[in-house]
């Protein structure tokens, strides 16, 4: 047996010797064979031309949907600036600054007046837009925010920074941006807690309990303050730095970030179970009595908060985990799994009051990917490549994006769901990126 050991000892030095220096580094190095194995994997490549194609069809959220929202294109604007001339962007941003109302608030999105066909107790107008309808789910508190945060990938991607001088109704589209920010400020912001609070939803969905539309704030409502909220909003406002360091705004922009930051991090992060607190209510809890909220996990508030920048790297590592781990309990298929374990079977109405349905564990690659985009970005490539897998494998299979998917990957919704095209064309491009920069520094 010594014998037998030494000869193989023997035999893979030898066989190592007649290594070239570059086959002895890909041996050592698994960084340079993961970034191969991702500069070869012609799934990406299959899912980022179809993600193109049903992109450049045009800015609506997807099949089922004529509405233009902003959080949605938030999720493919880079992609479409690749895909549509950069005027038919700018042209779709600058319809939602028409949009704005009076009071300084921003629509979710809007549509073409012939197109509005839905019961709605409260569509928007506005004269600057008159043969448009705005629509709004006001249970969220995403819109502002959404929709400062596409305008910066806008510029950061064309250099156009012209659109801000912009002048729609003599209000200039910069001066409208602080317009959003004092209206979120006066409508939105707890002054105890310091954060923004919207109606209590599962995750970052815009969907409440006990009532049967669900979407708009009324007397069934719940104030409450989540991290989804608040991370989009730290984001935005690091945008508006970015594009506009230098004025006047940007020294409040930063200190109003620097207290979102912190009353983040001491309210809604708690350090024991390393996960986001679900809600804080101010005021009413609608939660049955005696149901622990912070056994929930939200994996959506979470991606956004990391990019937002409100963890470490190591913490990273734990909620990822728990993700995982997540997942395994549930029997869903990805990290893209909107929170584990799921509200009591009749908590929310209609279809979400069954588990992993909707918004209620529903699986959403349009959260899962944009989770894959920050592994990347804090250096969790194997990690990233492995949990986006079962996202490309089904985008394959089904030949398209559908909004989200329930147990045994079960696809539901719009079929091709732009948001999630979006986010995985984006986490294709980084990964191909850092594989790119990470074969050529071996060469």
């Amino acid at each position: 047996m010594k014998r037998n050991l030494a000869f193989f000892a023997l035999t893979f030095i030898l066989l190592g010797s007649n290594l070239s220096a570059q086959q002895k580094e890909q041996v050592k190095d698994p960084k340079l064979v993961l970034a191969q194995t991702i500069l070869t994997d012609h799934k990406l490549k299959y899912v980022d031309s179809l993600a193109r194609q049903i992109i450049k069809e045009g800015f609506n959220a997807g099949s089922g949907y004529s509405q233009i929202w902003a959080r949605d294109l938030n999720t493919f604007i880079e992609t479409a600036l690749e895909e549509r001339s950069p005027a038919d962007v700018r042209g779709a941003i600058l319809l939602f600054f028409k949009m704005q109302q009076p009071n300084g608030e921003m629509v979710d999105g809007y549509v073409i007046k012939k197109d509005f066909t839905w019961h709605d107790d409260t569509p928007y107008y506005s004269k600057n837009a008159p043969d448009h309808v705005g629509f709004k789910n006001t249970v969220e508190t995403d819109q502002e925010t959404s929709l400062i945060q596409l305008l910066g990938k806008y510029i950061k991607k064309t250099n156009d920074y012209s659109i801000l001088d912009e002048s729609i109704d003599g209000i200039l589209v910069k001066e409208r941006i602080q317009l959003m920010l004092d209206y979120l400020k006066r409508e939105r912001y707890n002054k105890k807690y310091r954060l923004l609070w919207g109606a209590m939803t599962a995750d970052w969905g815009d969907v409440q309990p006990h009532d049967d539309f669900g979407c708009d704030w009324n007397e069934l409502s719940n104030e409450a303050i989540d991290i989804y909220d608040n991370a989009m909003l730290i984001i935005a406002l690091q945008t508006l730095i970015d594009i506009q360091p230098n004025t006047a705004e940007a020294t409040g922009w930063k200190k109003f970030k620097e207290e979102l930051e912190t009353n983040s991090r001491r309210y809604l992060w708690d350090q024991k179970r390393k996960k986001f607190i679900p809600h804080i209510y101010p005021k009413a809890s609608p939660l049955p009595k005696g149901f622990d909220e912070n056994k929930i996990h939200y994996h959506g508030g979470t991606a956004i908060a990391i990019e937002a920048g409100l963890l470490k790297r190591n913490e990273i590592a734990a909620v990822n985990r728990q993700m995982l781990e997540n997942v395994r309990l549930s029997g869903m298929p990805s990290i893209g799994l909107t929170l584990y374990p799921t509200y009591p079977v009749g908590f929310f109405k209609g279809w979400m009051s069954q588990s992993y349905h909707y918004q209620n564990g529903g699986d959403w690659t349009w959260f899962g990917g944009r989770m894959i985009q920050q592994l990347i970005r804090y250096d969790f490539q194997q990690e990233a490549y492995d949990e986006l897998k079962p996202m490309i494998d089904r985008v394959v299979k089904n030949k398209g994006f559908y909004e989200w998917y329930g147990k045994d990957d079960v696809p539901s919704g719009s079929g091709k769901f732009k948001g999630s095209a979006g986010v995985l064309s984006k986490a294709i491009a980084l990964l191909n990126q850092w594989a790119s920069e990470t074969a050529a520094r071996q060469k």
